[in-house]
């Protein structure tokens, strides 16, 4: 972890460039450019909300004390995180196989690569995020005194996807079926993350079933889930305008920390053989 750390940075200009050409090359040759970064998660909101907030009539939990009571945006302030996370670990995983005659070439720190994707999604995905800011405030959301927060959690976040994105990219160099096998793995994970739903139907559920064996619940089990927290702490403060319950906050972390760690140690210890495996 602390020699990834020191190669980083050693690294300053060329981390910048490689960030520069991701978020330049991202949508290179299109109409719209950066619009894009707005036109995807506005879509996916109008799907969501048609079948999920008007076919199907899921609850939509009111705004503790913010008052807002509104499916699109108790579900963007869920999406737009979840959504960030998928396009980190799915631009890891795929930076070290889409580079490999760079690799090949030249000696630099393969971490870089990793850190550059993070970098130019959580570019694209700060602007989306302020529109949602700016959504909310014209909604009468007393969002503004929270945005600090916010953004430290962003900032929690982006370590965590980091962590997973660099052991997803050094197993889809040895194994190229990660990538297959990974759409399967989000989709479920996605499922079962709160992002369309609020946690309030699982918790319904999961008192119906009452407690399994050595008696933990449905629910228990269920928040074990690090993105689960992710979501409880984004809309704590952009759809409730409150304060997240620490022991959220502090698991956050925890995963954060192991991700890392565990990412920092899987990568170390196999970038030296990129260049023979690629």
């Amino acid at each position: 972890m602390i020699e990834l750390v020191r190669e980083l940075r050693r690294s300053p200009e060329l981390l910048a460039n490689l960030t520069r050409r991701e978020v330049k090359g991202k949508y290179k040759r299109t109409a719209l450019g950066q619009l894009w970064s707005l036109a995807n998660p506005i879509a996916a909101m109008l799907i969501y909300s048609a079948v999920f907030g008007i076919i199907l009539q899921v609850p939509v939990p009111e705004g503790d004390p913010s008052g807002l009571h509104s499916f699109p945006v108790f579900l963007l302030c869920g999406l737009l995180p979840w959504s960030f996370f998928i396009g980190v670990v799915n631009g890891g995983m795929g930076a070290l196989v889409g580079n490999e005659n760079l690799i090949k070439k030249v000696w630099f720190p393969r971490s870089v690569l990793i850190v550059a994707t993070t970098l130019s999604t959580m570019f694209t995905w700060s602007i989306e995020m302020l529109v949602l800011a700016v959504v909310l405030v014209v909604l009468g959301a007393q969002v503004w005194v929270y945005l600090p927060l916010v953004v430290l959690v962003m900032a929690l976040l982006a370590l965590f996807a980091t962590g997973v994105a660099m052991v997803f990219a050094i197993a889809n160099v040895y194994f190229r079926d990660v990538t297959h096998l990974s759409s399967i793995l989000f989709q479920a994970w996605f499922y079962l993350t709160p992002v369309l739903y609020p946690v309030s139907i699982v918790a319904e559920q999961s008192d119906r079933i009452g407690p399994l064996p050595g008696g933990i619940t449905v629910l228990d089990v269920y928040r074990l889930n690090p993105m689960e927290r992710f979501m409880e702490v984004f809309r704590n403060l952009l759809y409730d305008n409150r304060l997240p319950d620490l022991g959220s906050v502090l698991y956050c972390v925890g995963w954060t920390a192991v991700a890392l760690v565990v990412g920092a140690w899987v990568f170390q210890r196999h970038q030296g053989k990129l260049a023979e495996l690629l």
